[in-house]
């Protein structure tokens, strides 16, 4: 296969099998600023190698509009958790749907869901619901200003909490009052954390955090052993609202919230990707001593009540505990990061699997032109692999182990490709 590769018979640019979806790139383009945007613009990944277009998906599998297979690790940037069109969801879905799902008023549902929330999640005392990680992240924020009426509010430098401008990682549009009273530190360094309180005394009104640290282009970093305890103790001194974006790691790292990994207890949780299983939805729940806040603060959106992604959540839930699916998806990816260390040390790469390994990302340390790693991705293309170059990746509970086994043999075809290209 590498001669095939080396002599044009399998292109590096993989032209011809992306046709129907560069032409459909082109058409895009006229009438879609840059074709696509955000996480899935072309240039934010290997936009010669990767379709720009899907068609269909199942398990952990999708086909794009060329027909292409491909063994998804992104699973939908990390809202598929059970896999594509899971039965027990897309049933639930298709019932409901049948009856409508937006009226003029919330469906049962709603409450159905709202009371799974706050009984599975220990600190929950109620939960309100939109349809992006964003929508309530944003509104969080402002509950803490309303319960405290303080200004600041503190994040980590390089985190990433959504599209609004106060925490967005591009630059457009953006006028410097959007983050005047937004202060920042560097993760794990509670020394700057906590000088920030002293520096800002009695202006602090909450701290929005990830359960771990996933900043772009860069390794993902756990917490110290001290870190969220001593966040939680210093949030409470300064009577500061500790904020939790759990939207990218809930119900990877633990069935009741990745708050429970770590043994802490936040004050309010946001949630989305993986509470719906591919149906947009987002929750945020939190404790008794913030609902006055949280109902002083205006929140809605014309679709929000949507019934079809209300009972996604609560079958999306409800699979999640039955089968212990965090434990399941962290036992899986400890077999395929052990793997792929195992296989890049084989052929000579020092590559580490960062951050839990239900949802790694990838690093050649050394590799700081991301050069490496934008190559052994593009030859992982070539066996059919999604293996994102910038993004942590997602192992879903549809990933079984033959199919993870075959992953790794996959893999190893690639490292081959990329230990012969560099000599």
């Amino acid at each position: 296969m590498l001669q095939k590769l080396l002599s044009g018979m399998y292109p590096c640019s993989d032209e011809m099998k992306h046709l129907s979806s560069e032409s459909l790139f082109k058409r895009a383009a006229k009438v879609i600023p840059g074709g696509s945007y955000g996480h899935t613009s072309p240039v934010s990944s290997l936009p010669l190698h990767f379709p720009k277009f899907a068609e269909k998906a199942s398990g952990c599998k999708y086909i794009d509009v060329d027909g292409n297979e491909w063994i998804d690790f992104m699973c939908g940037y990390g809202a598929i958790i059970h896999g594509y069109r899971e039965p027990s969801i897309e049933s639930a879905v298709d019932e409901i749907r049948s009856r409508g799902t937006i009226f003029n008023h919330p469906h049962s549902v709603m409450v159905e869901l709202a009371e799974m929330l706050t009984s599975e999640i220990d600190f929950g005392n109620w939960a309100v619901f939109a349809k992006n990680g964003s929508d309530l992240t944003t509104w969080s924020i402002r509950v803490a200003r309303e319960f405290s009426q303080k200004p600041y509010i503190i994040k980590a430098c390089g985190s990433y909490h959504g599209v609004d401008a106060w925490c967005d990682p591009g630059m457009g549009g953006r006028i410097s009052s959007d983050r005047s009273e937004i202060l920042e530190f560097k993760w794990n360094d509670l020394n700057q954390f906590e000088d920030l309180f002293k520096k800002f005394s009695n202006q602090i009104a909450g701290v929005i955090l990830c359960p771990y640290h996933h900043p772009a282009f860069l390794p993902s970093v756990m917490p110290n052993d001290e870190f969220w305890g001593s966040v939680r103790k210093i949030c409470d001194e300064h009577e500061a609202v500790l904020i939790l974006d759990d939207v990218r790691a809930g119900w990877r790292m633990h069935s009741q919230g990745s708050h429970r990994y770590f043994d802490f207890a936040p004050d309010l949780a946001v949630y989305s990707k993986a509470l719906g299983n591919g149906y947009a939805i987002s929750a945020c729940v939190g404790s008794e001593r913030f609902k006055k806040a949280a109902s002083d603060v205006f929140l809605t959106g014309s679709s929000w009540n949507d019934a079809s992604a209300m009972v996604a959540a609560v079958q999306s839930l409800s699979l999640s505990k039955s089968k212990n699916v965090a434990e399941s998806i962290l036992k899986k990816g400890r077999f395929f990061c052990e793997g792929i260390e195992k296989l890049a040390q084989q052929s000579g790469f020092d590559l580490e699997m960062t951050g839990p390994q239900s949802m790694p990302y990838p690093w050649f340390k050394g590799d700081d032109n991301l050069y490496l790693i934008q190559k052994f991705c593009e030859y992982a293309s070539i066996e059919g692999l999604f293996f994102h170059p910038h993004h942590n990746w997602f192992i879903s509970d549809a990933h079984d182990m033959e199919t993870l086994a075959d992953s790794l043999e996959k893999t190893e075809t690639a490292f081959k490709f990329l230990s012969d290209s560099l000599s």
